[in-house]
């Protein structure tokens, strides 16, 4: 093994991670042991620990990671693409339920596919998130489909969801469905490695990864403070980010919404999202965005972009299809490429700042230089 992807402990994490503005408050780190904790979108270490090995190290998504090896012990070989990962297949879907789309995010598609694989026994229970006090998201533990709809808006600031699963799992024997970012799929990738000879992490409880795109995620005490400038003491009841080209942030309250120039949200984006590599949750089972479609936002708006990446995703989407729980339209010609383009573009502009971070062009802190897709991001 590289020297650089060893596993060591919370001395490292706190030197490479955390005190260097890298950590994402994904949780991975988080209910392993009682020395670390999530506490108000910040991961803190609470006392200090000697041990030389921990998970917290082996699991962040921000410690240095073979990708390459991810990928094919994780997924079909034909498959992998170099912009965007595993794509087993690709399509626009929406909930047939109209009821459901109004409850959720764009289409509804995430919580239809919960909700199927509850009733199906393809798994006991999901963790996903919840706004909790002041609008901090946190990991919920949910077991009907009624308690998914619920929950079904974005957040936009990360949840320490992969905390949540560290807990639950500790104790029960339950198969479990997780909602992820970016970051915390990967996370949850680097469990499924089992870097340990023994499994006491439990990732064999973990059935199944739905993946959120994600280009960026809010720090929640800067938002809370552009919120309450905009609007007050008003109740916020959702959040969207419309296609770049509109360059705002649609805020929606019981009585009205406003529209908030991405020029005020940016200086709110957490800082270590400009480190991330991936847009789209390359190491799910299935990934879900926002739709683009010809007839403009508002009718995106109600569907979503999902790639598929695994076999276990194929056969989830595929048994909503038969059901008639999903509708399915004809992908926009181009979509695909554009989101190709797109993600190509996360990954160059993660390059540039890990190299800038490090002062050093060959050293790209928790990404391998010698990965076959950085090797032709560096040319």
């Amino acid at each position: 093994m590289d020297e650089r992807t060893q596993i060591k402990g919370q001395k490292e994490l706190l030197e490479r991670v955390i005190d260097t503005g890298l950590c994402t408050n994904c949780g991975a780190c988080v209910n392993l042991c009682p020395y670390v904790a999530s506490w108000n979108d910040r991961t803190i270490m609470m006392h200090r620990c000697e041990r030389k090995e921990g998970r917290c190290f082996a699991f962040c998504p921000r410690t240095p990671t073979d990708l390459e090896v991810l990928r094919k012990r994780l997924f079909d070989s034909k498959d992998l693409t170099q912009e965007l990962g595993s794509v087993k297949g690709f399509y626009m879907t929406r909930a047939a339920r109209e009821q459901v789309r109004r409850s959720a995010q764009h289409g509804g598609t995430v919580t239809t596919l919960l909700s199927l694989a509850l009733r199906e026994g393809m798994i006991d229970a999901a963790v996903i998130a919840e706004e909790g006090k002041d609008g901090l998201p946190r990991g919920v533990l949910v077991r009907t489909p009624a308690d998914i709809e619920k929950r079904g808006r974005s957040k936009f600031v990360v949840s320490p969801t992969v905390a949540k699963f560290n807990e639950i799992v500790q104790d029960s024997h339950e198969r479990i469905g997780v909602v992820a970012t970016p970051c915390q799929a990967l996370a949850f990738a680097k469990m499924r490695l089992k870097m340990y000879s023994t499994n006491d992490n439990n990732i064999d409880k973990l059935r199944f990864v739905i993946g959120l795109f994600c280009g960026w995620a809010l720090s929640w005490r800067e938002l809370r403070r552009l919120l309450k400038e905009k609007m007050g003491g008003e109740s916020i009841v959702g959040l969207d980010i419309p296609p770049s080209q509109y360059h705002t942030m649609e805020v929606y309250t019981p009585n009205r919404g406003m529209m908030i120039s991405l020029d005020e949200v940016m200086p709110v984006v957490r800082k270590a999202c400009q480190y991330c590599f991936d847009m789209t949750a390359e190491f799910s089972d299935i990934s879900v965005g926002a739709a683009r479609c010809p007839e403009g936002w508002e009718v995106a708006r109600s569907w979503n972009q999902v790639i598929v990446r695994s076999q276990i995703g194929q056969d989830l989407i595929e048994l909503a299809r038969s059901r008639g729980l999903l509708e399915f339209r004809d992908v926009p010609e181009g979509n695909l490429e554009r989101l190709k383009k797109a993600s190509m573009s996360k990954k160059r502009a993660a390059v540039k700042n890990l190299r800038e971070k490090s002062g050093n062009p060959e050293d790209l802190l928790y990404l391998n230089n010698r990965d076959p897709l950085l090797e032709k991001l560096l040319e």
